[in-house]
C-alpha cells in the first residue's frame, strides 16, 4: 500500500521495476469494480485475486512506465495498515532464540498476539514511549497473510491458504513482556509491529522455509538465519491454529524470530532512542524503521 504527496490515502500498488503502478488507476473504470486495499482484494476471494491479476498483467504489459509513480515520491505503508483482528505470533520458534533466553524448546506452537494498532510502515520510526517501557528490544520475523480461511486444515493442504508472504519486526517491550507474566502489552504498544515493505503472492515466494532472515541494528548485524531452522514450519503453524479454531482470510501470522535478540546478549542490550532496524527477508525486501523516543 502506498500514498503520494498529492493523496495522503493508501491505495492498492503493484511494485514494478523501478516503480511503484497504481492498481485503480491500471486497470481502469471500464474493468468494473477493482479492490481498493489489498485487505479488500484478499477479502474478496481467489475468483477476485485471478481477475484482477489477469486486468493488471495485460494493463503492465500495455502501460507507458512514465505512468508509475518513483519510488522516492511515494510513502510507503504496511501492506494491511490496520488488519481486521490481532496478528498472531509464534513464541520461541526457533531453537537458537529458545536457548540464548535460557528457555526449554517447545513441543507445540506457543501463540501470541499484537494488537492490530501496532502495526505501522515499513519506513516509519518506532515511537518510543518512555512512561511505557525503558527496554526496547527488535525481533526479525518472516509474516504470513492467510488467503483462504478455513477450520481443522490439514497440514497437506495448508500452505494452499496462505496468499502471499511479507516482513515483520515483532519489536518488544521485555520490562512488560515480563513484569505482566504475558505477552500482549510488551508486543501491542503503537507501532511496534512494523510490515512490509510488500506482501509476495505464496505462489511467487516459493519454499517458505528456505529463506534468509537477518536483523542489522545501526548497521550492525545481529540476527543472521534461515527460516528452514524453524522448529514449527508454516504448514505446522497452520495446522496447529485452525484446530477447533477459524482463521479467516487477512489473518496475519508473525512466524518467530531467530537469536540475536537483544534480550539474548550478555548482559541484555535494548534499544536506545535514534537506532535503526533493518529487517531483511530474502524474496521480500528490507524494513528500515528508527526507535525515535516519543
Amino acid at each position: 500500500m502506498f500514498s503520494t504527496t498529492n493523496d495522503s490515502k493508501p491505495r492498492l500498488g503493484i511494485l514494478h521495476g523501478g516503480g511503484m503502478a497504481d492498481v485503480r488507476t491500471l486497470i481502469g473504470k471500464s474493468a468494473g469494480p477493482t479492490p481498493a486495499s489489498l485487505l479488500e482484494l484478499i477479502e474478496s476471494g481467489p475468483d477476485v485475486w485471478r481477475r484482477t491479476t489477469g486486468l493488471v498483467e495485460a494493463a503492465m504489459a500495455a502501460r507507458s512506465a512514465s505512468a508509475d509513480q518513483r519510488l522516492e515520491d511515494i510513502r510507503w505503508h504496511a501492506p494491511i495498515p490496520r488488519p481486521r483482528k490481532n496478528i498472531v505470533c509464534l513464541g520461541l520458534n526457533y531453537a537458537s532464540h529458545a536457548a540464548e533466553t535460557a528457555t526449554k524448546i517447545p513441543t507445540v506452537p506457543i501463540f501470541f498476539t499484537k494488537s492490530p494498532t501496532s502495526v505501522t510502515g515499513p519506513y516509519d520510526p518506532v515511537p518510543w514511549e518512555t512512561s511505557a517501557t525503558e527496554q526496547v528490544d527488535y525481533e526479525a520475523e518472516l509474516g504470513l497473510v492467510i488467503g483462504l480461511g478455513g477450520k481443522n486444515i490439514a497440514r497437506a493442504k495448508a500452505r494452499d491458504h496462505v496468499f502471499g508472504y511479507t516482513a515483520i519486526n515483532d519489536v518488544s517491550a521485555r520490562d512488560l513482556q515480563f513484569g505482566h507474566k504475558q505477552w500482549f502489552k510488551g508486543k501491542s504498544l503503537d507501532g511496534f509491529c512494523p510490515m512490509g515493505p510488500v506482501v509476495v503472492t505464496a505462489d511467487e515466494f516459493g519454499d517458505p522455509q528456505g529463506k534468509h532472515i537477518s536483523l542489522r541494528l545501526n548497521g550492525e548485524t545481529r540476527q543472521d538465519a534461515t527460516t528452514a531452522d524453524m522448529i514449527f514450519p508454516v504448514d505446522v503453524i497452520i495446522e496447529f491454529l485452525s484446530r477447533g479454531m477459524t482463521i479467516e482470510a487477512g489473518d496475519v501470522i508473525a512466524t518467530g524470530t531467530p537469536e540475536g535478540v537483544g534480550l539474548g546478549r550478555t548482559p541484555p542490550e535494548y534499544m536506545k532512542d535514534g537506532d535503526v532496524m533493518e529487517t531483511e527477508i530474502e524474496g521480500i525486501g528490507v524494513l528500515r524503521n528508527r526507535l525515535e523516543r516519543a
